[in-house]
């Protein structure tokens, strides 16, 4: 069993990594009681870990997929043993201290290395001449529901997982935690379509392609440097829509964590609900570049989150 000088030490190492790479995540976890601050810094650095190596480009999918087994492998064996793994002794004592499955955490997992799958549930591959002439297979998913399935697993799980180490007492705050995860996950897709598509991956699904009259080719083309067309532009305002009406379980959510994780939250959803309203001012800012909120305006948020916190234990 690991000392008490042994768990403190792992979630310094933890928090080092949640510091350096969690960027709008670190925000929230500053602002939450330092037990439960500690634990959302152990399943970042778990979830880091497992994202990582599903995308080491350096090495072939092949390795990828034998280097995440063997990592998942080591962790199923740290659940009831002994282990010299930071990240695992302090996702264990988090577990521990907050009630969280082991199947959420698999489930986490699943997620994260979907992609590692030649052809992954749910997903159709379509050959697209590139803008160069040269052929090129793309990762599409069949229709939206797949892809919502997908933003379960990436996503409403953390989000479930979050909800545990937060405090909540009533069960409609699951659902709630399930679409706001969707909502995230939503705002990365429509953020991320330049760099995703050089990955040969489409996160806007086949059936939303043909109900917008759009072409993979041309949708290709614009994340090249093309000016993106009506089409693709509708297509992405109807998504962002659907992100905005799911920010609404958000609103919903807050009240019924406890008390001290509120300001957290508030500071996860302002940080990602202005990065929509940011590609909902620009859309065809996604094709060109990574949108992203601007330091000021994040720092603003989170000196708002302290303040909120602050108030939340004195009163």
């Amino acid at each position: 069993m690991a000392t008490q000088a042994e768990i403190v030490a792992a979630y310094a190492h933890c928090r080092a990594i949640a510091k350096e790479q969690a960027k709008n995540f670190y925000y929230a976890f500053r602002v939450l009681p330092p037990h439960k601050s500690d634990a959302m810094c152990a399943v970042y650095a778990f979830m880091r870990k497992a994202d990582d190596l599903a995308d080491d480009e350096s090495m072939s999918l092949e390795a990828r997929r034998e280097a995440m087994a063997a990592w998942t492998a080591e962790w199923r064996a740290s659940r009831s043993g002994v282990t010299d793994d930071r990240v695992f002794l302090a996702l264990k004592d988090t577990q521990a201290r907050f009630g969280i499955a082991d199947d959420l955490l698999e489930q986490l997992v699943a997620g994260t290395t979907l992609d590692l799958n030649p052809k992954p549930e749910g997903v159709v591959l379509v050959s697209v001449v590139d803008p160069q002439g040269n052929a090129r297979e793309l990762q599409v998913y069949e229709n939206f529901a797949a892809l919502h399935h997908y933003c379960y697993l990436v996503a409403a799980v953390v989000g479930l997982v979050c909800i545990r180490i937060f405090g909540y007492k009533d069960r409609q705050a699951e659902q709630l935690a399930v679409d706001t995860g969707v909502a995230f996950q939503l705002t990365n897709i429509l953020r991320d379509v330049r760099e995703d598509a050089e990955r040969g991956r489409i996160y806007l699904s086949a059936d939303l392609l043909e109900e917008n009259h759009v072409e993979l080719a041309h949708l290709l083309a614009a994340t090249e440097g093309a000016a993106p067309d009506a089409n693709e532009l509708a297509l992405l305002g109807g998504l962002e829509k659907h992100a905005q009406t799911l920010y609404r379980s958000a609103d919903a959510l807050i009240p019924l964590l406890d008390k001290d994780s509120r300001a957290a939250m508030r500071v996860l959803v302002r940080i990602y609900r202005g990065l929509l309203d940011r590609i909902a001012a620009d859309p065809k800012a996604v094709f060109r570049e990574r949108v992203s909120v601007p330091t000021a305006q994040t720092l603003a948020v989170l000196g708002l989150g302290l303040v909120e916190s602050a108030k939340a234990r004195l009163f």
